[in-house]
């Protein structure tokens, strides 16, 4: 109290009154306080600030003071983004949908639900899912770099850390700091996408909501000389630096705080998938979420109900990747040869284009069944493609392929065709002691799609994205042999071609067989094929022709973590785990198919 009487006596009462209205003007006509930064963050966490407006008056000079040196310790402000910068986010898997679906599973508006980025349970089934990961902190999921960087500037005394997300706060709050907090990352803020600002305004876009919040964070930190944005996408880092730029620019004219020495740091992508089979049953759950909204009374009736289908490209005897790699050491591939043009196979033999046949099929003896195969020989066409020859082992097992001798494609130079492999016609032995014998597995390549549910499709027809390719079954009899290839004569009955309307085969035409060699033709990617995911914030909103186009939403669509609906009721299931180890998948219905035979 004598300390506090000195204090005050010291204070001419001008001075005092002075003190007092300046900092109750900064509480009550500016926003750019600590306690409105605070607004934005997720945890309750005190802040390096100024003094309280409830502190009594007496004390108000030292509090000032003190409060003053609290918020000016602070020299530099370190802003981290979550997904795919700090943590290694799950994205759509290329190798698990068609390029229109990945769009749709991006877009808020195709799924009632809000799609990929909308649903915590999507990042929740991370690795082996939130139950297990969390206890080991969700190890290896992590960009180790910046997980560092992060470390580093919570002990860096004068720096400010934050963690800034466009992730929805009402969805995934609770989820993001279970993860933070695994790692033990004790943030100064963590700020994701709120409705609304503290000060009431709606955003446009993400990076509209980080814009804001980084003005408010310089303007409330104004003795801070540097701010450093760690971000993953170039089209954000760009944002950013613009940002900062104007910013700075408008300190020359009309200045509040002065310059910032501002660095927007470009971190390299470190997206992952989940496991397949988790990732189709955590769609599948999306889906059966979505139909099930249709079903209600106060339904928009915008949406349509949706089912995962599938794409068969070929069917293949399916080689093992360490067999590949040997296979591919036993030709001299040019190293001149730029790796842009150069796409290796080394990964099947073909049986046919498209869905085999049921004939065909139980002469190979179904999906799933085991063959062994020996390497015989070695050959290059025109520099361009790269094959090995092979037989059955034993050499009277039955077997079927569509080339006229059976063959592996290892290598092809950009423009060449896997088909014209079968235009080889010298063959070079394999040395003495480098011949071996792999085994392959009968499978199919599948790519999946998310549709509109048709009742009356059958489904042979789902297996078709462009509906003009699907063609009626006609049944085994219309696949004849073309010719029987080498000693084993009938043994390798390879796939005729069909002639005239009714002798199509199972839904594979000319067209088909001639577009196998560019990924199966237009129907499993769909007219523009798959681009590669653009980012993960500008999801995909369908315009009026029907394409996805750019566009940032982050609503509420789906609730937190903590607050997700009773699982939908399954019919069907999946077995239990995966060949990693992974944790199992939950039951998921809707299609009463069984999602593990698409892998």
């Amino acid at each position: 109290m004598l300390a506090a009487g000195r204090l005050r006596c010291s204070l001419p009462s001008s001075a005092m009154a002075s003190a007092y209205s300046a900092y109750h003007g900064a509480a009550s006509g500016s926003h750019f306080t600590v306690t409105a930064l605070g607004r934005w963050s997720s945890i309750n966490k005190p802040l390096p600030r100024e003094p309280s407006r409830r502190d009594p008056p007496p004390l108000l000079g030292a509090l000032l003071l003190i409060g003053r040196a609290a918020v000016e310790k602070i020299k530099t402000l370190h802003v981290y983004d979550f997904d795919n910068t700090l943590f290694k986010t799950p994205m759509p898997n290329p190798a698990v949908w068609a390029g229109p679906t990945i769009g749709m599973l991006a877009s808020p508006d195709a799924i009632a639900s809000g799609g990929w980025w909308h649903d915590s349970r999507i990042l929740a089934a991370t690795g082996r899912g939130l139950d297990e990961e969390e206890p080991r902190g969700w190890e290896g999921w992590w960009n180790d770099t910046v997980l560092e960087l992060v470390k580093l500037s919570l002990k860096q005394p004068d720096a400010l850390c934050v963690l800034l997300t466009g992730r929805s706060e009402h969805s995934f709050a609770d989820l993001v700091k279970r993860m933070v907090a695994s790692q033990k990352l004790d943030f100064h803020i963590i700020s994701l996408k709120p409705k609304v600002s503290p000060t009431n305004q709606k955003f446009g876009s993400t990076m509209h909501f980080k814009q804001l919040f980084l003005n408010a964070l310089v303007e409330t930190y104004k003795q801070a000389s540097s701010i450093k944005v760690y971000e993953d996408r170039p089209k954000h880092t760009r944002g950013f630096r613009d940002f900062f730029a104007e910013y700075n620019r408008r300190q020359v004219f009309s200045p509040t705080r002065g310059q910032i020495s501002a660095e927007v740091v470009q971190v390299a992508d470190k997206s992952t998938t989940l496991d397949p089979v988790v990732e189709v049953a955590e769609v599948q759950n999306m889906l059966n979420l979505h139909n099930r909204e249709l079903e209600k009374p106060e339904s928009d009736g915008r949406h349509k109900r949706l089912r995962i289908k599938k794409t068969v490209f070929f069917t293949s005897y399916v080689i093992n990747p360490d067999d590949g790699r040997k296979m591919r050491q036993l030709v001299d591939i040019p190293a001149d040869i730029p790796h842009q043009h150069l796409k290796h196979h080394a990964n099947s033999i073909l049986i046919c284009p498209r869905p085999c046949p049921e004939g065909i099929l139980a002469k190979v003896g179904g999906m799933g069944s085991k063959l062994l195969w020996e390497v015989t020989g070695t050959a290059c066409l025109d520099n361009s493609i790269w094959a090995v020859r092979v037989r059955p082992v034993p050499s009277t097992a039955a077997y079927h392929t569509d080339n006229p001798i059976p063959l592996v494609v290892l290598a092809l130079r950009k423009g060449a065709k896997p088909i014209d492999a079968g235009k080889i016609t010298r063959w070079d032995p394999v040395p003495p002691g480098n011949s071996f014998v792999f085994e392959t597995t009968v499978g199919e390549r599948v790519l999946l799609r998310v549709e509109k549910d048709d009742p009356q499709e059958g489904e042979y027809e789902s297996l078709f994205a462009n509906r003009s390719t699907k063609r009626k079954h006609a049944g085994d009899d219309d696949w004849a042999p073309r010719n029987a290839h080498g000693p084993h004569g009938g043994r390798n009955e390879s796939r005729g071609y069909h002639t005239g309307r009714g002798g199509r085969g199972r839904g594979v035409s000319h067209r088909g067989h001639r577009n196998y060699p560019r990924g199966g033709g237009r129907g499993g990617r769909g007219r523009g094929g798959f681009q590669g995911y653009r980012s993960l914030d500008d999801v995909d909103r369908k315009n009026d022709a029907g394409a996805y186009s750019s566009y940032v939403n982050y609503d509420d669509a789906f609730p937190p973590l903590n607050e997700a609906p009773a699982p939908p009721q399954a019919h069907g299931s999946f077995n239990q785990g995966s060949a990693d180890g992974r944790a199992p998948a939950r039951n998921a219905g809707g299609n009463s198919a069984d999602l593990q035979t698409y892998y």
